[in-house]
């Protein structure tokens, strides 16, 4: 659990205090000084417009994480009401329900992102709605799963039975019990929205440039990777040390709750 607080409290240090440090404005072109190679001027190097990587790998982190963090939330409340109201809703509510999430995850997420994404056109709300619209499906199973497993509880038939409607069982009964295997899935969750968005970014239907965002700027290095794969290396590197640590947070905290479940 340490190692969750840590991890989240770091991310959130990245995303909001990074711009503040950046040694150089991310979107200042200075063509005499493009393609520089990692020295005292540029401590990682310049782009193809003379830019700062550092300072736009650190502007970046508020665009990629924290358009993480809110479709991952997004996508959390969607799935958390989808779910809750497939357990609370009777055989054909349940049966609607997860015929549409069944539906949903029959296509791959990235590739139905990707689709609508096209639909909409290029930029920051499309990517949000795509990304959003994808990301809801595990959450819902999560929570009528375990709202199922609940129904039968003696306190929420009690509860039921004392004329208390769904709206307050839901909230009193089931979210407490839901919040620590959701916590879990939001871990793996929030680092499939950080693939997502630079993905949606690499592919130029993310945030437009001349914003720093990660996927955005391995688009713009593509085109010099044979001769300063630098330029690549260096946002692929924060996305895959981000993805990484962020999985290892999540297994640290399934770990940390099936050892209290043990121990109870």
């Amino acid at each position: 659990m340490r190692s969750v607080i840590l991890l989240v409290t770091g991310l959130v240090l990245l995303a909001v205090l990074g711009p503040l440090v950046a040694p150089a404005d991310p979107t200042a072109i200075n063509i005499p000084n493009r393609l520089k190679p990692p020295g005292a001027e540029a401590l990682l190097g310049t782009d193809a417009f003379g830019r700062d990587i550092l300072s736009r790998l650190l502007h970046g982190a508020r665009w990629s994480l924290g358009l993480a963090f809110l479709i991952s939330v997004i996508g959390l409340v969607i799935g958390t009401i989808v779910g809750l109201a497939a357990a609370l809703g009777g055989k054909l509510a349940d049966w609607v329900v997860m015929r549409t999430t069944d539906t949903f995850l029959a296509f791959p997420e990235l590739v139905a992102a990707v689709v609508i994404a096209g639909i909409l056109g290029a930029g920051t709300w499309s990517l949000i709605f795509a990304l959003s619209v994808t990301g809801w499906m595990r959450y819902a199973r999560v929570a009528r799963g375990i709202g199922l497993s609940l129904t039968t509880r003696g306190y929420v038939v009690q509860a039921r039975l004392a004329g208390l409607s769904p709206l307050s069982i839901a909230r009193w009964h089931y979210l407490p019990s839901l919040i620590p295997s959701l916590t879990v899935v939001w871990t793996g969750m929030f680092a499939r929205a950080i693939l997502g968005i630079s993905t949606l970014g690499f592919l130029g239907f993310g945030v437009q440039p001349p914003l720093p965002e990660w996927g955005t700027m391995l688009l713009d290095a593509r085109m010099h990777m044979r001769s300063t794969p630098l330029q690549m290396i260096w946002p692929g590197l924060a996305i895959v040390i981000c993805v990484l640590a962020i999985n290892l947070a999540g297994d640290a905290l399934r770990d940390s709750l099936a050892d209290k479940g043990q121990t109870a």
